[in-house]
């Protein structure tokens, strides 16, 4: 073989080998998570991550055929260290809002739930009026604490690291409300933690704030990786692998209209 031919043989190997090797770490996706947010996400006291988020991560990572590993965040710190490269995309019911979109991009949703409040049984609390001078307890920097904010000014909000913390404030008297995500209420006044309290209503969706739904974040300009997202999304759901998982945790439709 002629020195000129064996170089471009070699050079053609060489190319071939390094577009294997990109492809491959392609199909390698860190997500990030908060793992503690059940039923949607929680690390379990074995180390284990369970809830919806985590299962519908993996069955969209199997719908992409991508190997894909898991790191927890506290959740004030989740974006900045998706911005930092620590991992690739963040599953955490995060919600697409306008606000977000401005630091990441998103696929499209993969479920969409309002948000709601919830008192303790015997509160003196029958309306949404009557949270006035009350105190509202909301985990900080979600669209759940920005939705109080909002439309409850004279409430007093107060913002916790975790909903663990709120939960256990409510529970032992110490605040008159809590507001969050309708199923993370219901699935938490559904265990003897939660049997204080009762939901007060859903609330109205405010799409400037709660967005349209939950989606997987990943860097701005990562347009790629939140198509195949979203992609995955549509293929869980056209086989019946969404519904599936939906069964397991709810008995509605999560994914919302």
């Amino acid at each position: 073989m002629p020195i000129s031919t064996r170089l471009l043989a070699a050079a053609s190997i060489a190319a071939i080998s390094l577009f294997s090797g990109a492809a491959l770490a392609q199909d390698k996706i860190v997500i990030g998570t908060e793992g503690a947010y059940p039923p949607f996400n929680n690390l379990e006291a074995d180390g284990t991550l369970t809830g919806f988020d985590i299962d519908i991560a993996k069955a969209m990572c199997e719908q992409m055929k991508a190997e894909c590993t898991f790191v927890t965040n506290d959740w004030d710190g989740i974006i900045p260290a998706l911005q930092a490269k620590k991992f690739d995309a963040i599953i955490a019911s995060m919600s697409i809002t306008p606000e977000r979109l401005e630091k990441v991009d998103f696929s499209k949703k993969y479920y969409n739930t309002p948000p709601a409040i919830a008192v303790p049984k015997d509160s003196p609390i029958k309306s949404l009026d009557d949270l006035k001078g009350k105190s509202l307890g909301a985990q900080g920097s979600t669209t759940h604490s920005n939705y109080a904010e909002k439309h409850f000014p004279d409430a007093d909000v107060k913002m916790y690291p975790t909903a663990d913390e709120y939960k256990l404030d409510i529970a032992n008297g110490r605040i008159d409300a809590v507001i969050d995500d309708i199923v993370v209420l219901s699935e938490w006044l559904k265990t003897d933690a939660g049997a204080c309290c009762k939901i007060l209503t859903p609330l109205k969706v405010d799409v400037e704030i709660n967005g349209n739904g939950a989606g997987v974040a990943v860097r701005k300009g990562d347009t790629a990786l939140a198509d195949k997202f979203t992609a995955a999304i549509a293929g869980i759901r056209a086989s019946s692998k969404y519904q599936e998982i939906n069964k397991k945790y709810f008995d509605f439709d999560v994914y919302g209209e």
